[in-house]
């Protein structure tokens, strides 16, 4: 006879598969991320170009492109202010917020 083997649980498969955040989220985790590796230097134009552009790569790269770009105008629709003279830990802070706000 052959080994049986217990099928996953799919309402725990599905639970975790929920309360994953989505890729619009992961990716403004990652730019907090990128951004707070140097938490006390300012927020500049180039610096959060450079941890945005690895954050999309990062979490979007193997995706199809439909999802990928529905995923990076989610999250630039969800971007904070991170103008002014702030520091790229603020700019963190924020990212993360709006992180939680998107799910």
């Amino acid at each position: 006879m052959a080994d049986l083997t217990q099928p996953p649980d799919i309402d725990e498969a599905l639970r975790r598969l929920i309360e994953q955040p989505s890729y619009a989220a992961q990716v403004l985790i990652v730019f907090a991320r990128m951004l707070e590796l140097d938490a006390a230097e300012t927020a500049t134009w180039t610096a959060r170009r450079r941890a945005w552009e690895i954050a999309t790569d990062a979490v979007l790269r193997e995706l199809p492109e439909v999802v990928s770009c529905d995923s990076i105008q989610r999250a630039q629709g969800a971007l904070p202010d991170l103008t002014g003279n702030i520091t790229r830990g603020e700019a963190a802070l924020r990212l993360r917020a709006a992180a939680r706000a998107l799910g």
